[in-house]
């Protein structure tokens, strides 16, 4: 780890966790990282903005910059692709802020192989039937989307090991909290704390 730089965080999860909604309540509490936007082909769900939540971007578009090698990560997920563009997160991490992707689980592995020093993080639901809840309360999705995203959900949590921590969201505050107390607690590894007068 390099002091100078940032840190990179990882957090995914199921279609329907809360990723979101917990990420909008970090960035509440800390004015001292950013997030991440990705690239994606999907449509704007109600209350999303291009440039914030996501850039929203033609099929064509996306498949031109896969071949131009511009992602660091990217994955088809429903029929639609996500994406991390490279040059976005060395700018953040080289100006030394703290960055924060909202990324799929097969995006997360290609993280984790390629930036070992990625900071993992999986949000589970508290069960698959509050899952399934949370999705049909949306009302965005068919019923064929649906069941096709809870039995993708899971495959995904059975991964949930692979990561460096996880985080059951229940209660939103408690989850915001605990993902908070994660980012604390790397800024405390010896790596990033150790002072050549400690070892004098």
């Amino acid at each position: 780890m390099n002091h100078d730089t940032g840190i990179l965080f990882v957090l995914s999860g199921p279609s329907g966790t809360g990723k979101s909604t917990v990420i909008s309540g970090l960035l509440a509490r800390r004015k001292d990282i950013r997030f991440s936007v990705s690239m994606t082909t999907r449509l704007p769900r109600p209350g999303e903005k291009n440039g914030k939540n996501y850039v929203f971007c033609s099929r064509e578009n996306f498949e031109r910059a896969i071949a131009q090698d511009l992602f660091l990560e990217y994955t088809e997920y429903s029929g639609e692709y996500y994406g991390t563009p490279k040059k976005d997160v060395a700018a953040c991490l080289a100006a030394g802020y703290d960055l924060l992707l909202d990324i799929e689980v097969d995006g997360a592995m290609q993280i984790m192989e390629k930036c070992p020093d990625a900071v993992s993080v999986f949000l589970c639901p508290p069960s698959l039937q509050e899952l399934e809840n949370r999705l049909r309360a949306r009302g965005t999705e068919s019923e064929e989307k649906i069941l096709s995203r809870l039995a993708r959900a899971k495959i995904e949590c059975k991964s949930a090991y692979k990561y460096s921590y996880i985080v059951v969201n229940d209660a939103l505050e408690t989850a915001v909290r605990e993902l908070d107390a994660i980012i604390c607690a790397e800024h405390c590894r010896k790596e990033l704390r150790y002072c050549s007068y400690i070892n004098t």
